[in-house]
């Protein structure tokens, strides 16, 4: 097959193939992209989950041309600097209680490493023998070879295989099946305690925007006390007011061990990551022999503008009114997806927080869904920026959104599914 693309550019979860043509975009602004011809976009899904008061929020943006000014880069293995710094006292103020160290990083999925290297670490280091990982079904936690381990197996995957690792995988908590996930769990952990269970609490992401109840999440970390078992929370997607509190796990009342930290940590403007731990976590690490350190790094570590850009994103939070901006959002979404509940063209039609989803009733429901393509030229001809998963249609918007506006990205919905 010859190439057809004019670009020499290849395209994350894209059939280039299928799609030739990518829409290019030259500017941004709120919840709304404008494209090279001018035309306009609204960014109902926050450019994957990352935008979260708007694009070029100015105090983000002017701390970013700041710290241009002033240190771009410095290797971090021996070397600090001021935002970090500020960046690790700022997050573990307001992280869940017990969270103590700071370990920086680039995205999602190397956030995810770390804390899968964290954990069979300091195992490793107490002299304890445990490996094993457990996961919760459908999960999905990056395209890194770790993460896609211990994400759910299908069509994310299947070419590598052979590179992953096994875990053990406890079901989903769906409606009146929270005690079968419970009961699984346990029995895992009385046949040989598992280094950690890792799981997004309250909703899975790319998995299918499925939610479970914040007494399951309690009832997860009771167990993982009873047998010494890390909780890792991938709040990757979930973190900085996406599920209507600042973190997921505040609705549980828990505090996980490892906390994985990225997409809004700099409001969406540049990429950085962080994973957060206990401090015995840490001190399992810490000794003059230095077989025990922390074997991880990447070349951009802690990069002082990302770093710059996140404090002036937790001022934000500590500023502004963001968390009566996410309610009133919540509060929206919670109107539409009750008149999608009645709509017999849509099928579990659910919301938690800032998110919400709904399935279009189709023949071939799941990732590969035929529908999933035509919906999504669709809303771009439409002037919106839906990007569903498979038969499943997010709508995740920044908080800076309108009323009107979410009006319309539901208008849209109803037109694309009407027969």
């Amino acid at each position: 097959m010859s190439v057809r693309s004019s670009s020499p550019v290849w395209h994350p979860f894209t059939q280039h193939a299928l799609q030739p043509v990518m829409t290019k975009i030259a500017t941004a602004n709120g919840a709304w992209l404008e494209a090279a011809d001018g035309s306009r976009l609204f960014d109902a899904i926050s450019s994957w989950w990352v935008i979260t008061h708007g694009h070029n929020h100015p105090p983000i943006i002017e701390a970013i041309q700041k710290q241009a000014g002033l240190l771009d880069q410095v290797i971090f293995a021996g070397f600090t600097h001021e935002p970090a710094e500020e960046l690790a006292r700022r997050l573990i103020a307001i992280a869940p209680p017990g969270l103590a160290y700071v370990f920086f990083s680039d995205s999602g999925s190397t956030s995810v490493e770390v804390a899968l290297k964290m954990a069979l670490g300091y195992f490793r280091n107490r002299g304890e023998p445990r490996s094993r990982i457990v996961a919760l079904e459908h999960g999905y936690h990056g395209d890194t070879i770790g993460t896609m381990s211990i994400g759910a197996r299908g069509v994310f995957n299947a070419p590598y295989e052979p590179l992953l690792f096994d875990v053990e995988r406890i079901p989903f908590p769906g409606a009146v099946l929270e005690q079968r996930t419970l009961d699984a769990f346990e029995a895992i952990c009385r046949s040989e305690p598992p280094a950690a269970l890792i799981l997004e609490p309250l909703i899975l992401g790319a998995g299918g925007m499925f939610i479970y109840s914040a007494s399951v999440l309690r009832e997860l970390k009771r167990a993982c006390e009873a047998f010494g078992v890390l909780l890792i929370a991938d709040e990757v997607m979930t973190g900085f007011g996406r599920t209507g509190t600042l973190f997921a796990c505040e609705q549980a009342s828990i505090s996980p061990d490892i906390l994985c930290l990225a997409k809004g940590l700099t409001g969406g403007a540049i990429p950085l990551a962080v994973t957060l731990c206990r401090a015995e976590i840490f001190e399992a690490h810490y000794a003059p022999d230095r077989a025990r350190m922390f074997y991880h790094s990447s070349s951009y570590t802690a990069n002082p503008i990302a770093c710059a850009a996140a404090v002036a994103n937790l001022e934000i939070w500590t500023n502004e009114p963001v968390l009566e901006r996410v309610a009133a959002l919540a509060a929206a979404q919670t109107s539409h997806i009750d008149s999608l509940k009645r709509d017999h063209r849509f099928s579990d039609a659910r919301q938690l927080g800032t998110i919400a989803a709904v399935d279009v009733v189709t023949g071939d429901a799941g990732y590969l869904a035929n529908i999933a393509p035509k919906l999504y030229n669709f809303f771009l001809a439409k002037g919106f920026l839906l990007r569903p998963l498979g038969n499943t249609i997010y709508v995740m918007p920044p908080y800076c959104t309108k009323p009107e506006e979410l009006d319309a990205v539901y208008a849209a919905i109803a037109e694309a599914a009407t027969p």
